[in-house]
């Protein structure tokens, strides 16, 4: 095919791509490809469809051997989130060889641009469609976590027996503390000192401190009834 052939085919793919054809040389143009993707779901904030630029040049010796192509978005497009041609190129371009091997011979870039097209919708779906898989996974986690936090953890005789070793602890831990405040509080009472042992009344006359600080006030039948009180005592 020679400049003539090429020139043909370049009329054909305008009047089927009018508005979306740009010649960039006598050789050479590029052609406009919107993708119709499914709704991601995000109402009001749904992404525009991501265009691509298909960049062909064509060699002296086209369709004997595959155009040039290279592929690229328009200036200041904003950027799909679940496409990126710089990081996507190589991978679309690959996609592409398999048609180019099977069309050497004859006019190829009508069926390039649609398998091109085809590529990128089935690549950016699929990133789609895990992006909401990712959020139905994470959504359904929460909803456990919720679920548990409602219903309580299941109890197991192993979990049982935990969580009352666990409790016992913390109740002689409690009490062990309560009696050291007590303590404490009682010997501020005190003046910082326990409260000393009482005598028995054996333990005063063996000493022999029986009636020491009393014998003033204690005579007759006084004096004998404390002793026998000390006796008792003993």
């Amino acid at each position: 095919m020679g400049i003539e052939e090429q020139k043909e085919e370049r009329e054909v793919l305008e009047s089927i791509f009018p508005d979306e054809i740009t010649d960039l040389s006598d050789s050479s143009y590029r052609i406009a490809i919107t993708l119709d993707l499914p709704s991601e779901g995000h109402g009001d904030e749904e992404p525009e469809p991501p265009v691509l630029l298909l960049n062909v040049a064509y060699p002296e010796t086209y369709p004997d051997v595959g155009p040039h192509l290279d592929i690229t978005t328009p200036p200041n497009a904003p950027k799909h989130p679940q496409l990126d041609v710089a990081e996507d190129k190589a991978r679309l371009l690959d996609a592409l060889q398999p048609t180019i091997e099977d069309s050497l011979g004859m006019a190829m870039v009508f069926t390039l641009v649609t398998t091109l097209k085809e590529a990128a919708e089935v690549l950016v779906s699929d990133r789609i469609r895990q992006a909401e898989e990712v959020k139905e996974i994470a959504a359904r986690q929460k909803e456990e976590v919720e679920n548990r936090r409602f219903h309580g953890a299941l109890v197991t005789r192993e979990r049982f027996l935990e969580w009352r070793d666990k409790f016992r602890r913390e109740m002689e831990e409690r009490e062990r503390r309560a009696r050291e405040e007590e303590e404490t509080e009682d010997r501020r009472k005190k003046g910082g000192k326990l409260e000393e042992k009482r005598l028995t009344g054996k333990q005063l006359w063996e000493r022999g401190l029986a009636g020491k600080g009393d014998e003033e006030n204690t005579d007759g039948d006084d004096a004998v009834s404390a002793v026998e009180k000390l006796k008792v005592d003993g």
